[in-house]
């Protein structure tokens, strides 16, 4: 026994694809502007403190701000950054742009231990400096032959990227040896 097949009809005229277009960028556009100005990929960071630098009438004061960040891939391992966060109207509001330098201090914070193998350079956190295109990264590398973990931060644009960074390392016992991905 078959059943007879409904008819199709359309339920709602062809779309216009300059239509289409739009409305995808349009929602990309409220995407990116829902996405909280501090969004880590990695692991979310814990505020330290911030200290005041500059005094703004509206909005929020410049500052620099202190985070922490676990690696997520290395347990006992917390690493301390310190940036410059623009305030202001623009910057309470996630417009502005903050400036390229940055500090990190990485330490070990309990007893090492890792998960997985680790691979020889991994960008670990990245964070929003501005609104689409400059972003705050650390990257971890592994320095085998002394078993040590390096942490770089750096600033980078979707152009143009800054030369400024800063660097720390955390040497690891040579009990623990520090598994490599091969």
């Amino acid at each position: 026994m078959t059943l007879p097949l409904p008819l199709l009809a359309p339920c709602c005229p062809p779309r216009n694809p300059k239509r289409l277009r739009r409305q995808a960028l349009l929602a990309w556009l409220a995407a990116c502007l829902a996405w909280p100005a501090g969004a880590v990929l990695a692991a979310g960071p814990t505020t330290i403190g911030t200290v005041d630098t500059a005094f703004k009438l509206i909005g929020r004061d410049h500052d620099i701000i202190v985070e922490a960040y676990d690696d997520p891939a290395v347990q006992g391992v917390t690493c301390y950054v310190s940036r410059a966060r623009t305030g202001g109207i623009k910057g309470s509001l996630g417009l502005a742009e903050d400036r390229s330098e940055a500090s990190i201090s990485c330490h070990q914070v309990g007893p090492v231990q890792f998960a997985q193998p680790l691979r020889q350079q991994e960008q670990v956190f990245s964070e929003r400096t501005s609104l689409v295109f400059k972003r705050l990264r650390v990257v971890r590398m592994v320095d085998a032959p002394r078993n040590t973990l390096v942490y770089l931060t750096y600033s980078d644009r979707l152009i143009d990227g800054s030369p400024q960074n800063s660097v720390a390392a955390v040497p690891v016992e040579r009990a623990t040896p520090i598994p490599l991905k091969q």
